[in-house]
């Protein structure tokens, strides 16, 4: 089984690197295009209908994000490429949609093939996609925002009022929903404060993260803890104590 793509990034030298590793390490990929500006890029996507699209996020004058945007449709799939700390990335995270860090890791490259002709093959739609750009277009609108949870069998999209809080189990984390459903996503629990702090959640615990809008409580005894909506109760840690405390108006 193969699979068409095009490389998308404002560097040349980035586009070389990524067909060589491409070549070297994931020969089931046929490169049969590549640009270095959005616009192009596009094009490209419109012309040739890949079936996989290497993006760049960050790109001079129009970025990544932009021009998925502006596509009349999503019918391939995606796999950003792109560096840690840029514009953007926080979004892609949520929606769970697959990257890559520069300088890529091979093996790393491989598996986001491997799942991209996974759902490929499935000939699903690109729901973590469609996703991100209703995230993008939404994003005054963060009561309407819908988080992307990987699960070992499925994809969840929830919005973030139903989560409850989160726990972690090593490198895993359990999601506890405002309908008594608990969730195990396969991702460690500090991939998701940064990702959550901006809808009013808060690390109250190395374990713990809670949604402010369901404490019931805080009681005082034995050093302080959170009692939720729910009946749950959650461990507060010394060190975390000031901001939950400052975080609930006292």
């Amino acid at each position: 089984m193969s699979i068409t793509a095009v490389l998308i990034d404002d560097e040349q030298n980035n586009l070389d690197n990524l067909d060589r590793l491409l070549t070297q390490y994931c020969p089931e990929v046929e490169v049969i295009g590549s640009a270095t500006n959005a616009s192009t890029g596009r094009q490209l996507i419109a012309t040739q209908h890949p079936e996989l699209v290497f993006l760049d996020i960050q790109m001079p004058g129009e970025t990544g994000l932009q021009l998925l945007q502006q596509l009349p449709s999503l019918d391939f799939q995606l796999i950003f490429v792109t560096a840690y700390d840029q514009y953007g990335i926080q979004a892609v995270k949520f929606a769970a949609v697959d990257y890559l860090l520069k300088p890529i890791d091979p093996r790393e490259l491989q598996e986001a093939v491997h799942k991209a002709m996974l759902r490929h093959g499935e000939r699903s739609r690109n729901a973590q996609l469609e996703n991100l750009l209703q995230l993008l277009q939404r994003q005054p609108f963060k009561e309407e925002h819908r988080i992307a949870l990987t699960t070992l069998k499925e994809t969840r999209f929830l919005q973030t009022r139903q989560i409850i809080r989160c726990e972690s189990d090593n490198n895993y984390c359990y999601f506890f929903l405002d309908n008594s459903e608990k969730i195990l996503v396969s991702k460690p629990i500090y991939e998701f404060e940064p990702l959550l702090k901006d809808y009013g959640f808060i690390r109250c615990h190395q374990s713990h993260l809670v949604n402010l809008q369901h404490i019931r409580s805080w009681i005082r005894e034995d050093g302080g803890y959170l009692l939720l909506n729910n009946g749950d109760t959650v461990p507060v840690s010394r060190g975390k104590k000031e901001a939950v405390l400052q975080a609930l108006g006292f």
